[in-house]
């Protein structure tokens, strides 16, 4: 109940917040934006029916049935949302579920309509849980925050808990949204945090993670762990995990520290590598450097992105400050944001095998930090990540 107690506490805090945004705060604290009030990116369209992605607000307002999925998987997480639709509105959302196939069977709905005529009202799980008697204030932004962590759900609408209850049947998946025929239904503030989430260092030492170096060059490089945080300089060089994973959610603070003003460090968190060999599995990219000073035309593939798949969206970081990414990686997905906001979407089409380069790599391996040449100079702390559960992402 910790979760809860503290989200109720600072409901009246962040009531006056600007819809679709993070505070200084939040962003500190692992939160991320699912919609960043503009664009499409991180969703995907199923069925027929017509979304408006304008004004800072999701609209499903014409069309046959339809909804829309996250193409990012997550396992436990604290989710709060607004919804606006009238009194008769019918709609949902939609938790765990498979990106193909139907949401509400390969995962949860959490009810938005207050006359189901199984009792499955506002608040419920959909033939699985029903919630107490609540009712949706029409035509003004509704709120629910949603806590999933095992088969512990909590759903609290309007600062109101009504329900309090467990579940097992599903442990991972896609958040979605549901328009129902002629039900106009929007949404705004989507914002989710990973919990569950385990630290990757002790707080004192490396304790599981050992260095790595590459083959015939050892390079000049070292790595300091003092009060939190990993302080790197010099390079090439590379400290990973000895815990493997496949996937996963992972979190962590990252500063870059100029050498000089025309200098940005390179450096990147790599996922699904073999252990012991250099460099290897998929890395996001830690570079804050940009043509021309416009911080939407990144060099290369920039903080944020997936190197040499996927250029991030833009460069939100500055070096000198300290910046958070959150990365989720599924099957063939692999999902980054910064500062809450998301900067890639990829999805990995090539054919399975094991070098993320040529081949699409779809095993369990290490994460690593990497120090990428002599101007290296970089912080880490606050690293932690989970297993994601297995579950089919596309049903046969």
């Amino acid at each position: 109940m910790r979760a809860l107690f503290a989200c109720l506490c600072l409901a009246g805090a962040l009531s006056a917040q600007q819809p679709n945004t993070l505070t200084q705060q939040e962003v500190g604290a692992g939160w991320i934006l699912l919609w960043d009030g503009e664009s499409e990116t991180g969703w995907e369209w199923h069925g027929e029916a017509n979304w408006t992605f304008a004004n800072g607000v999701i609209r499903g307002d014409s069309g046959a049935y339809g909804w829309l999925g996250t193409t990012a998987v997550f396992g436990d997480f604290h989710l709060k949302l607004e919804f606006r639709t009238a009194a008769d509105g019918n709609s949902g959302v939609f938790l765990r579920s498979a990106r193909e196939g139907l949401p509400h069977q390969t995962g949860y709905e959490l009810q938005i309509y207050d006359a189901q005529p199984q009792g499955f009202n506002t608040g419920s799980l959909v033939f699985y849980e029903k919630a107490e008697p609540a009712k949706i204030i029409p035509d003004v932004w509704n709120s629910y925050d949603i806590f999933v962590e095992g088969s512990h759900f909590q759903i609290v609408l309007n600062n109101k808990l009504v329900f309090d209850g467990y579940n097992a049947t599903h442990a991972a998946g896609v958040i979605g949204l549901q328009f129902n025929p002629g039900k106009p239904i929007e949404f705004r503030s989507l914002k989710l945090k990973p919990l569950g989430l385990a630290p990757l260092l002790d707080g004192s030492t490396f304790t599981g993670w050992k260095p790595v170096d590459r083959p015939n060059n050892r390079g000049v490089h070292t790595w300091e762990y003092n009060n939190g945080v990993i302080h790197v300089e010099g390079g090439p060089g590379q400290i990973e995990t000895e815990k493997q994973f496949k996937n996963l959610a992972l979190q962590l603070g990252v500063k870059t520290n100029p050498p000089s003003p025309d200098k940005h460090p390179n450096s990147g968190v790599f996922l699904r590598g073999y252990p012991g060999q250099f460099w290897s599995g998929y890395e996001i990219q830690i570079r804050n450097e940009y043509f021309g000073g416009d911080p939407t035309r990144p060099i290369d593939i920039g903080t944020g992105g997936v190197y040499f798949w996927q250029p991030t969206r833009r460069v939100i970081p500055k070096d000198g400050e300290w910046f958070y990414e959150t990365i989720v990686a599924y099957d063939r997905h692999i999902s980054v944001w910064v500062n809450g906001v998301q900067t890639a979407d990829y999805e990995d089409t090539k054919p399975e095998g094991p070098t993320a380069r040529k081949q699409a790599n779809l095993r369990s391996g290490t994460i690593s930090l990497q120090a990428h040449d002599p101007t290296t100079n970089l912080d880490f702390k606050d690293l932690r990540a989970a297993e994601l559960a297995n579950r089919p992402l596309r049903l046969e």
